[in-house]
């Protein structure tokens, strides 16, 4: 779909439908699609004075972001943003690591991610970063886990969010897999990878693996629950030496082409 920035009397006028469809009970708001801050600073305080205005009682409005768009905002633009409701922003990381950035083409450097989120922060936003367990594949997990630490360190983000890597076809990436060019990470291997990232954290942050792509449901928050995940981990890591049922379940969900 070919990207474009919608007429804001457009939006305006959704939102006055949504009033007119749900009342004024709606408590969260999520602006979709990938990166709405892209959008000139004096539109998005509208749409939020808009969204505001006809729903009263919000208490949280959040919206993905990508670094490199946020490192580009003012530190003004995004207090004025801020102010005007938007309370919390999704940014997928990825990785720290820059060769592995590189190669994904995230379009952003470790020192753009580190501004970006040093910056949201200061403007006052809850910051929620995502990290792509896997996508270093079996041969590049530990220099994944490391220069994703390194990144998370830096910024310390409210909210650190794990998602497992599953290529999806018609994707570059699966098409890489399919040719032998890319080996995916093994179970174990994503379970070694998730421990020595928690190893490396040295951040105030929760820890969330709240997806049904990941292969453990670790919650907690750092530093405090540390030991409890990598406990888990390491039951986790021992119990697929010998349960077959165990590591079929976990390969299912390395499996999902429908995320």
């Amino acid at each position: 779909m070919k990207f474009e920035i919608r007429n804001l009397e457009e939006i305006l006028g959704d939102i006055e439908l949504a009033r007119d469809l749900y009342g004024d009970k709606i408590r969260t708001v999520f602006i979709g699609d990938s990166n709405s801050l892209v959008v000139k600073t004096e539109m998005l305080v509208k749409i939020l004075n808009s969204l505001f205005s006809s729903f009263p009682v919000i208490e949280r409005a959040t919206s993905y972001a990508r670094a490199k768009t946020i490192a580009k905002k003012s530190l003004e633009d995004l207090i004025k943003i801020h102010q005007a409701g938007l309370t919390r922003l999704h940014v997928g990381l990825e990785t720290g690591d820059r060769e592995l950035l590189k190669k994904i083409e995230k379009g952003a450097t470790p020192e753009e991610m580190i501004e970006a989120g040093k910056k949201a922060k200061e403007a006052g936003f809850e910051y929620s970063l995502y990290v792509l367990l896997g996508i270093g594949g079996e041969e590049k997990w530990e220099q994944h886990a490391r220069g994703t630490a390194e990144v998370l360190n830096q910024v310390d983000p409210h909210f650190i969010r794990v998602r497992t890597f599953i290529p999806q076809p018609n994707s570059r990436f699966y098409e890489a897999v399919v040719k032998g060019n890319f080996q995916l990470a093994s179970s174990e291997t994503i379970l070694k990878e998730t421990r020595l990232l928690l190893e490396e954290l040295k951040v105030t942050s929760q820890f969330l693996s709240d997806h049904i792509s990941n292969l453990l449901p670790l919650h907690g928050k750092l530093p405090e629950d540390r030991e409890k995940m990598i406990q888990m981990i390491d039951g986790a890591l021992r119990e697929l030496k010998d349960n077959e049922l165990l590591r079929e379940e976990m390969e299912m969900r390395r499996h999902l082409t429908n995320l």
